[in-house]
């Protein structure tokens, strides 16, 4: 088997390559996205906290 043929997939490589593609993007995406969220709740919790601490007065 040679590099091309690995490499074509035996016809199948838009969908196997493709799929490897979508994977690692994937992959990629949602440790970002969620520290995204993450900073996002955390703000909401420190703005709600900072709130009560507020009307407690």
């Amino acid at each position: 088997m040679s590099v091309a043929e690995f490499f074509d997939m035996g016809g199948y490589a838009l969908y196997v390559w493709g799929s490897f593609g979508a994977t690692a993007l994937l992959m990629i995406a949602e440790p970002i996205i969620l520290r995204s969220r993450r900073r996002s709740v955390l703000k909401r919790v420190a703005r709600i906290i900072r709130m009560k601490a507020e009307d407690a007065r």
